[in-house]
């Protein structure tokens, strides 16, 4: 007999789970353990909300079983007790994300046919690839020491997927790394906050959903919402709270960008958010940058070198923004993401490590100074 799970594990990228612990918290979704990769929550977590309101995690799931299986026939038998039909109909396809470590059972498309075929003595499923996109649930399986957990994929689309950004720029930062920038950076959501390397503007519209407690997911859809028992009113009540929640106004908040496609990219992306009201934007070099309405905080995500330009020529750039920082900005804090130590040193002050992760396949830290 399987055991039955029903508990909701938060996948976030590597190096930012304590906040994304922290995040639960504020939102009062009960933290019972933190892991390399997630965040498990308590008995009685709400999966909707966790799914609508964090702003770091990258999708939700709900672990729905768990057991040991060190033969294939173990894996089938264990496999027929899950309660696929509580989150897949008939004709639906079978989305199955397998990895195996340190366990007898090792061959990844055997373990998803065999769990394919015991789903499928439940409810009439199919193969993932044999139906349309939407139609499609995904489950993500983990082997470990011979121990099987499943898990449904809760949210469908990844999570910083928040239905704004329809452009990006040259280098576009996922929206769940820009808002644990600005978590991280400590900006309280009502002094001015600058950023000065906006791109496509993901860290200036985070930020101005965040000052109005819009929830990121309230402009898109979930994959719950095609559960067998999904219940629509418990759904709609949730929404309803959360734009009662929304504030009419965020704080000053500057973007900026020496390319003029970057302000026009940012400017309609900002009015897909709803926060176009809320954003100054404009076109100006990083020479040209200052605070417009008392001690303001930086809070940026700079080229890299490793993807645009090159290191070296870089330096200056980071040297300009150092002294930006300590000339202009020094009532104030600065925040950003920096992807190489020798452009952290041209900064030519200290920095203080808050996190590391991956963007785009490069390994980043975030720092403020």
């Amino acid at each position: 007999m399987s055991e039955t799970v029903d508990r909701v594990f938060l996948v976030v990228a590597p190096g930012l789970e304590s906040l994304l612990a922290d995040e639960c918290r504020e939102l009062e979704l009960p933290v019972l353990e933190t892991e390399t990769g997630g965040v498990s929550l308590g008995p009685g977590a709400d999966l909707f909300r966790a799914n609508l309101e964090l702003r770091l995690a990258t999708r939700a799931l709900l672990r729905v079983a768990s057991f040991e299986a060190r033969h294939f026939s173990e894996l089938s038998k264990r496999a027929r007790d899950v309660p696929w039909e509580r989150f897949v109909r008939p004709g639906d396809g079978l989305e199955l994300k397998v990895t195996s470590k340190k366990s007898k059972l090792y061959h990844q498309d055997a373990i998803a046919e065999r769990l394919l075929e015991a789903a499928s003595r439940r409810v009439a499923v199919v193969a993932a690839d044999a139906v349309p996109e939407e139609r499609r649930q995904a489950f993500v399986v983990r082997l470990h020491r011979d121990r099987v957990s499943i898990g449904v994929d809760s949210s469908g689309e990844l999570l910083h997927r928040r239905g704004y950004r329809m452009e990006g720029g040259k280098a576009p930062l996922r929206e769940t790394l820009a808002a644990a920038l600005l978590r991280a950076s400590g900006w309280d959501t009502r002094a001015a906050l600058v950023d000065p390397f906006m791109g496509s503007g993901t860290v200036p519209i985070e930020a101005a959903m965040l000052a109005r407690r819009i929830a990121p997911g309230l402009g898109r859809r979930f994959a719950f919402e095609r559960w067998p028992d999904f219940d629509r009113r418990v759904w709609d009540a949730i929404l309803d709270r959360a734009r009662s929640a929304v504030l009419p106004a965020a704080g000053p908040i500057f973007g900026s960008d020496r390319d003029a496609g970057a302000v026009a990219v940012t400017r309609a992306n900002a009015e897909r958010a709803g926060v176009g009201a809320d954003l100054t934007l404009e076109q100006r070099a990083l020479s040209e940058v200052e605070p417009r309405s008392g001690p303001a905080w930086l809070v940026t995500n700079p080229p890299y070198g490793a993807r645009i330009g090159d290191v070296a020529a870089l330096r200056n750039l980071y040297a300009r923004l150092g002294q930006v920082r300590r000339e202009r900005f020094a009532a104030g804090s600065a925040t950003l993401l920096t992807a190489d130590r020798s452009l952290e040193r041209a900064l030519g002050c200290p920095t203080q490590a808050r996190f590391t992760t991956r963007n785009g396949g490069l390994l980043v830290r975030c720092v403020s100074f």
